[in-house]
């Protein structure tokens, strides 16, 4: 059942007047901008620095302890969602109109459990050939809320059959830049583009394209929150210099996390919108 346009246009505001054609056309102009914005700056290769994080500080006998053990919310948010998201057998539990919207988000939430365990093996002993452990579990978690994104926003089928190509170009980013750097020649252009694009592209879905459920805002609530996280990363040594308590670093794994929780919530509060509900009544 299609939505009266009248009704569309009050619920959306100016969004209720453009065609999906239209929306979808900003989106992918905004891509393929960025794609040759990246192309043009030329081979981005990973700063060594980047492993030189303020808090060294060592306890229990970890080295590196709170940038190891701020990585445990990880791994307790993604065993939440991925509980949440595979306790639900059927698709009438307003979560998911169709049983199979729940796949991106057992991607997602698997990658952000594995995330932990890749991130606290990284900064046992920060090196590139480690960090390669760290980015893996981030690139497909990344790419399958981009798919959720889609099939929640745009259309259905589209974001389940994008789920397995994202989720491998996620991947393959990191092994890109992960061989080029065993031959010195390391760009990290493809896996900026994974992490920071595809975050840009649900922010752009979400402003762009109305969700099929209710809480639809919550996804900004959570990208903005995401945001401060990576702040805090650059922040890393200026925070730890106030106090001498916790690191930037470190914060950014907890706050990161609680962008996550954020994500959950939203699942297990949200409703289908009225209209999509009043199309499932009637099938």
């Amino acid at each position: 059942m299609k939505s009266d346009p009248r009704v569309e246009k009050r619920r959306h505001g100016w969004l209720g007047q453009m065609s999906n054609q239209a929306r979808t056309l900003i989106v992918c102009v905004i891509t393929v901008v960025t794609i040759m914005g990246l192309v043009l700056v030329g081979p981005i290769p990973q700063d060594e620095g980047y492993h030189g994080f303020a808090d060294q500080r060592s306890m229990l006998g970890i080295p590196n302890f709170l940038n190891v053990a701020s990585n445990v919310p990880f791994l307790l948010t993604g065993l939440a969602g991925l509980g949440f998201v595979l306790g639900y057998a059927l698709p009438s539990t307003g979560s998911f109109i169709n049983r199979f919207e729940r796949l991106p988000y057992v991607s997602f939430f698997l990658g952000i459990t594995l995330t932990c365990f890749g991130s606290a093996y990284y900064h046992l002993a920060p090196t590139s050939d480690r960090l390669v452990w760290d980015r893996m579990p981030m690139s497909i978690a990344f790419m399958s809320l981009l798919a959720a994104t889609i099939a929640e926003r745009i259309n259905v089928r589209a974001g389940l059959v994008l789920l397995a190509p994202l989720v491998l170009v996620g991947a393959a980013s990191v092994i890109y830049w992960h061989v080029g750097e065993q031959s010195g020649s390391g760009d990290l252009r493809p896996y900026v583009l994974v992490q920071f694009y595809s975050l840009l592209a649900v922010i752009l879905s979400a402003v762009l394209f109305p969700s099929r459920y209710t809480r639809g805002r919550d996804i900004l609530i959570a990208a903005g929150v995401y945001a401060l996280a990576k702040l805090m990363e650059v922040l890393d040594s200026l925070i730890l210099s106030i106090g001498a308590i916790v690191s930037g670093h470190t914060l950014k794994h907890i706050v990161a996390a609680a962008a996550i929780f954020l994500v959950l919530r939203m699942l297990k509060h949200r409703t289908p919108a009225p209209e999509d509900r009043l199309a499932k009544d009637v099938a």
